[in-house]
């Protein structure tokens, strides 16, 4: 008979150890190992087949035609364009974010825009009483579509009634909150997380059914459990808000059906999120007078062009240690851009204090907007304005040189369509409607600004 024995488990990680410890070896974090009680696995049960009998599986080969997947659409463009371009059947999908940035509210909204659009939808709460999700339902203005609603947290009762029901669309807030009573694990552990995760994106795969479940982040903006769950469903999409602003990010971080880092944005308002189709008019200074300081980045998120503002201010300081503050950009980035203008293009920002900062609060990854960040370090340094109507992008090397960047075309046709008329840009960039300045190394970006 299998017995059952004592595991240790960290809450962070999922790493399983065999006795307790304060900080987990794994991850690295302090006080997140828990005790739970694991039961061994009946014999048979990880693969090998009871004696007598086996399982075949049937394979097949590479060459078949390929189908397009076929996409449900939501009603909401911007959610459909982070997914992807909707949503697939069979298909789950992991959304976290922090607490109060409006999970709940794009939820109900998505799951009433499917039921209006003639699919059948269940919503599922375990944190909230049917009595707050119908008020809230009603302050959006939504709540004549005909949703699903209902409040459990049984993994059991959940995939009995959902089998029973047969919905088109499944979601489930939160899966924190569900527990299995197939496992001794008290909710919210580890072994609960990744146990009723497994069981409904199988639900998933097994029904055709949208599976939607919303999942806490930690104190570092990571979703919590195990990352055994983001891998173990189909897109993960993070909800993002900046501290005392009303817009709103979904970004993609994973998606198999779709592009990666696809974002939509997202207001929010007294009436719930609405869709902002221009997000580049969140991100740009309404200030018709050039400052110095300031430089027009035109990025890529995902497959969106987006123009944002990188604002720079360069001081002189009165620390021995001068410093270094970014909000919205990479700070080992800033370093050695910093580095590069010092070695390269024989700037001293040495003995100044330096901060950056990207505008509407957008934080940015990729390596195009070394360029932007720079012109708006130089242009703050000699108190210089960029020529106004500019934008500015490209990836700079250690050694000064300025590399091209993809997806330039669509960058500059972002700018032409919001009313720029130039650019300065890495060499090979062909664009016959925008007056061009081409940046083959730092030092033609400090003498561009320079000669202002």
């Amino acid at each position: 008979m299998a017995r059952n024995s004592d595991t240790y488990v960290c809450q962070s990680c999922g790493n399983v150890t065999a006795k307790w410890a304060g900080r987990c070896e794994a991850c690295g974090e302090w006080n997140t190992i828990e005790q739970e009680l694991a039961e061994a696995a009946p014999p048979g049960a990880l693969g090998a087949a009871p004696k007598g009998k086996t399982n075949k599986i049937e394979f097949a080969s590479l060459d078949g035609a390929a189908k397009p997947e076929p996409r449900l659409l939501t009603g909401n463009q911007e959610f459909d364009r982070a997914c992807g371009g909707g949503l697939v059947p069979g298909s789950a999908l992991l959304i976290g974010g922090d607490p109060g940035v409006g999970k709940s509210t794009l939820l109900l909204q998505i799951a009433a825009g499917l039921a209006k659009g003639g699919g059948s939808v269940a919503y599922i709460s375990g944190e909230e009483a049917a009595a707050q999700i119908t008020a809230r339902a009603h302050r959006l203005k939504v709540n004549a579509a005909p949703v699903q609603l209902a409040t459990a947290t049984s993994l059991r009762d959940i995939l009995a009634s959902l089998k029973a029901n047969k919905p088109d669309a499944v979601i489930i807030d939160s899966v924190q909150t569900l527990w299995s009573d197939a496992l001794p694990a008290a909710p919210g552990t580890v072994t609960q997380v990744r146990a009723c995760a497994h069981e409904l994106v199988r639900f998933a795969k097994q029904t055709n059914t949208i599976v939607m479940l919303v999942g806490h982040v930690t104190k570092d903006g990571q979703i919590a459990g195990p990352r055994v769950v983001e891998h173990m469903v189909d897109a993960v999409l993070y909800f993002e808000s900046e501290t005392g602003r009303d817009f709103r990010i979904l970004r993609a971080v994973k998606n198999r059906f779709g592009a990666a880092h696809e974002i939509g944005v997202f207001e929010m308002t007294s009436a719930g999120l609405a869709e902002v189709s221009n997000p580049s008019a969140l991100f740009l200074s309404e200030n018709e007078t050039p400052v110095s300081g300031a430089a027009v980045f035109a990025g890529i998120e995902g497959t969106r062009p987006v123009l944002v503002e990188i604002q720079a201010l360069v001081s002189t300081s009165t620390l021995a240690a001068p410093r270094r503050a970014v909000v919205g950009w990479d700070s080992a980035r800033l370093s050695m851009l910093l580095a590069v203008l010092d070695a390269r293009a024989g700037l001293d920002f040495g003995r100044n204090d330096v901060f950056l900062n990207v505008a509407g609060g957008l934080r940015i990854s990729e390596p195009a907007a070394d360029l932007a960040a720079a012109a708006a370090l130089c242009s703050s340094l000699f108190d210089t304005p960029i020529a106004p109507g500019k934008v500015v992008f490209g990836e700079v090397a250690l050694s000064g040189a300025v590399r091209p960047v993809n997806q330039a075309a669509a960058r500059l046709k972002e700018a032409r369509k919001l009313g720029f008329d130039g650019a300065v840009v890495p060499t090979g960039v062909d664009e016959s409607h925008l007056d061009l300045n081409v940046a083959e190394t730092l030092g033609d970006l400090v003498a561009l600004i320079r000669s202002k």
